[in-house]
Protein backbone atom coordinates (compact mmCIF):
# COMPACT_ATOMS: atom_id res chain seq x y z
CA UNK A 1 0.00 0.00 0.00
CA UNK A 2 2.87 2.37 0.79
CA UNK A 3 4.45 1.82 -2.63
CA UNK A 4 1.13 2.58 -4.35
CA UNK A 5 0.80 5.89 -2.49
CA UNK A 6 4.34 6.81 -3.48
CA UNK A 7 3.57 6.07 -7.11
CA UNK A 8 0.41 8.17 -7.05
CA UNK A 9 2.24 11.06 -5.40
CA UNK A 10 5.02 10.91 -7.98
CA UNK A 11 2.45 10.91 -10.77
CA UNK A 12 0.76 13.96 -9.26
CA UNK A 13 4.07 15.82 -9.37
CA UNK A 14 4.47 14.97 -13.07
CA UNK A 15 0.96 16.01 -14.14
CA UNK A 16 0.45 19.56 -15.36
CA UNK A 17 -2.89 21.26 -15.92
CA UNK A 18 -3.37 23.85 -18.66
CA UNK A 19 -6.49 26.00 -18.20
CA UNK A 20 -7.84 27.51 -21.44
CA UNK A 21 -9.79 30.75 -20.92
CA UNK A 22 -11.33 32.18 -24.11
CA UNK A 23 -12.31 35.80 -23.46
CA UNK A 24 -14.28 38.55 -25.15
CA UNK A 25 -15.09 41.68 -23.14
CA UNK A 26 -14.23 40.13 -19.78
CA UNK A 27 -12.07 42.87 -18.23
CA UNK A 28 -14.09 42.83 -14.98
CA UNK A 29 -14.30 39.04 -14.70
CA UNK A 30 -10.76 38.09 -15.72
CA UNK A 31 -8.97 39.24 -12.52
CA UNK A 32 -11.51 37.38 -10.37
CA UNK A 33 -11.44 34.10 -12.29
CA UNK A 34 -7.63 34.14 -12.40
CA UNK A 35 -7.40 34.82 -8.65
CA UNK A 36 -9.75 31.90 -7.96
CA UNK A 37 -7.83 29.59 -10.30
CA UNK A 38 -4.55 30.44 -8.61
CA UNK A 39 -6.17 29.88 -5.21
CA UNK A 40 -7.64 26.44 -5.92
CA UNK A 41 -4.85 25.11 -8.14
CA UNK A 42 -1.95 26.68 -6.27
CA UNK A 43 -3.13 25.90 -2.74
CA UNK A 44 -3.78 22.29 -3.74
CA UNK A 45 -0.21 22.00 -4.98
CA UNK A 46 -1.01 21.30 -8.62
CA UNK A 47 1.35 22.29 -11.43
CA UNK A 48 -0.61 24.56 -13.75
CA UNK A 49 -0.73 27.34 -16.32
CA UNK A 50 -3.57 29.64 -17.35
CA UNK A 51 -3.81 30.44 -21.06
CA UNK A 52 -5.93 33.48 -21.94
CA UNK A 53 -7.17 33.55 -25.53
CA UNK A 54 -8.62 37.01 -26.08
CA UNK A 55 -10.42 37.70 -29.35
CA UNK A 56 -9.68 41.39 -29.77
CA UNK A 57 -11.90 42.57 -26.91
CA UNK A 58 -12.60 46.31 -27.26
CA UNK A 59 -13.02 46.72 -23.49
CA UNK A 60 -9.33 46.24 -22.64
CA UNK A 61 -9.41 42.62 -21.50
CA UNK A 62 -5.95 42.00 -22.96
CA UNK A 63 -4.47 44.92 -21.01
CA UNK A 64 -5.93 43.42 -17.83
CA UNK A 65 -4.27 40.13 -18.74
CA UNK A 66 -0.92 41.89 -19.10
CA UNK A 67 -1.29 43.29 -15.58
CA UNK A 68 -2.12 39.83 -14.27
CA UNK A 69 1.06 38.51 -15.86
CA UNK A 70 3.05 40.99 -13.82
CA UNK A 71 1.33 39.84 -10.63
CA UNK A 72 1.41 36.06 -11.08
CA UNK A 73 4.28 35.63 -13.55
CA UNK A 74 4.52 34.86 -17.25
CA UNK A 75 5.02 31.18 -16.47
CA UNK A 76 1.55 31.02 -14.90
CA UNK A 77 -0.39 33.47 -17.07
CA UNK A 78 0.11 33.00 -20.81
CA UNK A 79 -1.50 35.51 -23.18
CA UNK A 80 -2.26 34.13 -26.64
CA UNK A 81 -4.58 36.76 -28.19
CA UNK A 82 -6.19 36.81 -31.62
CA UNK A 83 -7.03 39.85 -33.69
CA UNK A 84 -10.79 39.28 -33.84
CA UNK A 85 -13.66 37.14 -32.62
CA UNK A 86 -13.29 33.82 -34.43
CA UNK A 87 -15.42 31.41 -32.42
CA UNK A 88 -15.17 29.21 -29.35
CA UNK A 89 -13.97 26.06 -31.07
CA UNK A 90 -11.08 27.74 -32.83
CA UNK A 91 -10.17 29.53 -29.59
CA UNK A 92 -9.66 26.15 -27.90
CA UNK A 93 -7.61 24.92 -30.85
CA UNK A 94 -5.45 28.05 -30.69
CA UNK A 95 -4.95 27.75 -26.93
CA UNK A 96 -4.23 24.04 -27.08
CA UNK A 97 -1.30 24.65 -29.42
CA UNK A 98 0.37 26.59 -26.62
CA UNK A 99 -0.57 24.26 -23.77
CA UNK A 100 2.34 22.46 -22.12
CA UNK A 101 0.25 20.40 -19.68
CA UNK A 102 -0.72 16.77 -20.17
CA UNK A 103 -4.23 17.67 -18.98
CA UNK A 104 -6.37 20.55 -20.26
CA UNK A 105 -9.26 22.32 -18.54
CA UNK A 106 -11.75 24.28 -20.60
CA UNK A 107 -14.09 26.67 -18.82
CA UNK A 108 -15.81 30.03 -19.12
CA UNK A 109 -14.09 33.19 -17.93
CA UNK A 110 -17.30 34.89 -16.77
CA UNK A 111 -17.38 33.21 -13.31
CA UNK A 112 -20.28 30.93 -14.25
CA UNK A 113 -17.86 28.03 -13.66
CA UNK A 114 -16.38 28.22 -10.18
CA UNK A 115 -12.79 26.94 -9.84
CA UNK A 116 -13.67 25.43 -6.45
CA UNK A 117 -14.80 22.34 -8.38
CA UNK A 118 -11.40 21.84 -10.04
CA UNK A 119 -9.88 19.61 -7.32
CA UNK A 120 -12.95 17.36 -7.59
CA UNK A 121 -12.50 17.15 -11.37
CA UNK A 122 -8.90 16.08 -10.87
CA UNK A 123 -9.73 13.51 -8.20
CA UNK A 124 -12.56 12.05 -10.28
CA UNK A 125 -10.28 11.75 -13.29
CA UNK A 126 -7.63 9.96 -11.27
CA UNK A 127 -10.09 7.59 -9.60
CA UNK A 128 -11.46 6.34 -12.92
CA UNK A 129 -8.54 7.23 -15.19
CA UNK A 130 -11.18 8.92 -17.36
CA UNK A 131 -10.28 10.35 -20.75
CA UNK A 132 -12.43 13.36 -19.97
CA UNK A 133 -14.44 14.65 -17.03
CA UNK A 134 -17.44 16.87 -17.68
CA UNK A 135 -19.19 19.21 -15.27
CA UNK A 136 -22.92 18.49 -15.14
CA UNK A 137 -25.78 20.74 -14.09
CA UNK A 138 -28.31 17.94 -14.40
CA UNK A 139 -27.14 15.22 -12.01
CA UNK A 140 -26.68 14.91 -8.26
CA UNK A 141 -26.17 18.25 -6.53
CA UNK A 142 -25.66 20.09 -9.84
CA UNK A 143 -27.86 23.05 -10.69
CA UNK A 144 -28.31 26.43 -12.35
CA UNK A 145 -28.62 29.74 -10.53
CA UNK A 146 -29.46 33.23 -11.77
CA UNK A 147 -31.29 32.26 -14.95
CA UNK A 148 -34.84 33.32 -15.75
CA UNK A 149 -37.46 30.73 -16.70
CA UNK A 150 -36.92 31.25 -20.44
CA UNK A 151 -33.21 30.52 -20.23
CA UNK A 152 -33.78 27.44 -18.07
CA UNK A 153 -36.37 26.10 -20.48
CA UNK A 154 -34.03 26.62 -23.44
CA UNK A 155 -31.19 24.83 -21.67
CA UNK A 156 -33.35 21.95 -20.42
CA UNK A 157 -35.02 21.60 -23.80
CA UNK A 158 -31.73 21.58 -25.66
CA UNK A 159 -30.28 18.97 -23.32
CA UNK A 160 -33.41 16.80 -23.56
CA UNK A 161 -33.34 16.86 -27.37
CA UNK A 162 -29.68 15.93 -27.48
CA UNK A 163 -30.29 13.02 -25.08
CA UNK A 164 -33.15 11.68 -27.19
CA UNK A 165 -31.51 12.14 -30.60
CA UNK A 166 -27.86 11.41 -29.86
CA UNK A 167 -27.81 9.18 -26.73
CA UNK A 168 -24.39 10.47 -25.76
CA UNK A 169 -23.81 8.67 -22.47
CA UNK A 170 -23.40 11.96 -20.57
CA UNK A 171 -25.99 14.01 -18.71
CA UNK A 172 -24.92 17.52 -19.79
CA UNK A 173 -23.86 18.02 -23.41
CA UNK A 174 -24.08 21.78 -23.67
CA UNK A 175 -21.90 22.62 -20.67
CA UNK A 176 -18.36 23.88 -21.19
CA UNK A 177 -16.58 23.09 -17.92
CA UNK A 178 -14.44 20.04 -18.68
CA UNK A 179 -11.12 18.33 -18.04
CA UNK A 180 -9.45 16.40 -20.87
CA UNK A 181 -6.36 14.34 -21.27
CA UNK A 182 -4.49 16.51 -23.75
CA UNK A 183 -4.03 13.73 -26.30
CA UNK A 184 -7.75 12.99 -26.14
CA UNK A 185 -8.63 16.64 -26.64
CA UNK A 186 -6.32 16.84 -29.65
CA UNK A 187 -7.93 13.75 -31.14
CA UNK A 188 -11.45 15.09 -30.66
CA UNK A 189 -10.68 18.55 -32.00
CA UNK A 190 -9.30 17.03 -35.20
CA UNK A 191 -12.67 15.38 -35.83
CA UNK A 192 -15.02 18.16 -34.80
CA UNK A 193 -16.48 20.43 -37.48
CA UNK A 194 -18.96 22.47 -35.42
CA UNK A 195 -18.46 26.01 -34.23
CA UNK A 196 -19.78 28.03 -31.31
CA UNK A 197 -21.96 26.35 -28.69
CA UNK A 198 -22.52 23.21 -30.80
CA UNK A 199 -18.79 22.51 -30.55
CA UNK A 200 -19.18 21.37 -26.93
CA UNK A 201 -21.96 19.00 -27.82
CA UNK A 202 -20.07 17.47 -30.72
CA UNK A 203 -17.02 16.88 -28.52
CA UNK A 204 -19.03 14.55 -26.26
CA UNK A 205 -20.66 12.79 -29.20
CA UNK A 206 -17.29 12.16 -30.87
CA UNK A 207 -15.86 10.96 -27.56
CA UNK A 208 -18.60 8.35 -27.36
CA UNK A 209 -17.92 7.26 -30.95
CA UNK A 210 -14.25 6.78 -30.18
CA UNK A 211 -15.02 4.86 -26.97
CA UNK A 212 -13.35 7.41 -24.72
CA UNK A 213 -14.36 7.15 -21.08
CA UNK A 214 -16.36 10.02 -19.57
CA UNK A 215 -16.61 10.92 -15.89
CA UNK A 216 -18.94 13.56 -14.45
CA UNK A 217 -18.79 16.05 -11.59
CA UNK A 218 -21.99 17.84 -10.46
CA UNK A 219 -21.44 21.61 -10.60
CA UNK A 220 -23.35 24.76 -9.74
CA UNK A 221 -23.65 27.02 -12.78
CA UNK A 222 -24.12 30.66 -11.79
CA UNK A 223 -25.12 33.28 -14.35
CA UNK A 224 -22.55 36.01 -14.98
CA UNK A 225 -22.51 39.04 -12.68
CA UNK A 226 -20.48 41.35 -14.93
CA UNK A 227 -20.94 41.82 -18.66
CA UNK A 228 -23.62 40.56 -21.01
CA UNK A 229 -24.55 37.00 -21.90
CA UNK A 230 -23.42 35.95 -25.37
CA UNK A 231 -26.39 33.60 -25.84
CA UNK A 232 -28.83 35.09 -28.33
CA UNK A 233 -31.20 34.16 -31.12
CA UNK A 234 -28.42 33.41 -33.59
CA UNK A 235 -26.79 30.97 -31.17
CA UNK A 236 -30.09 29.15 -30.61
CA UNK A 237 -30.64 28.77 -34.36
CA UNK A 238 -27.05 27.57 -34.81
CA UNK A 239 -27.57 25.04 -32.02
CA UNK A 240 -30.69 23.63 -33.66
CA UNK A 241 -28.95 23.31 -37.03
CA UNK A 242 -25.91 21.71 -35.41
CA UNK A 243 -28.03 19.21 -33.49
CA UNK A 244 -29.81 18.11 -36.65
CA UNK A 245 -26.50 17.80 -38.49
CA UNK A 246 -25.03 15.62 -35.76
CA UNK A 247 -28.16 13.46 -35.69
CA UNK A 248 -27.93 12.93 -39.45
CA UNK A 249 -24.21 12.17 -39.50
CA UNK A 250 -23.56 10.15 -36.33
Amino acid sequence: MASRKTKDKNQDSVDKYSVLLPTYNEQENLPLIVWLLVKYLGESGYNYEIIVIDDGSPDGTLAVGQQLQKIYGEDKILLRPRAEKLGLGTAYIHGMKHATGNFVFIMDADLSHHPKFIPEFIETQKEGDYDLVSGTRYRGRGGVYGWDLRRKLISRGANFLTQVLLRPGASDLTGSFRLYKKKVLESLVERCVSKGYVFQMEMIVRARQLNYTIGEVPISFVDRIYGESKLGGNEIVSFAKGLLTLFATT
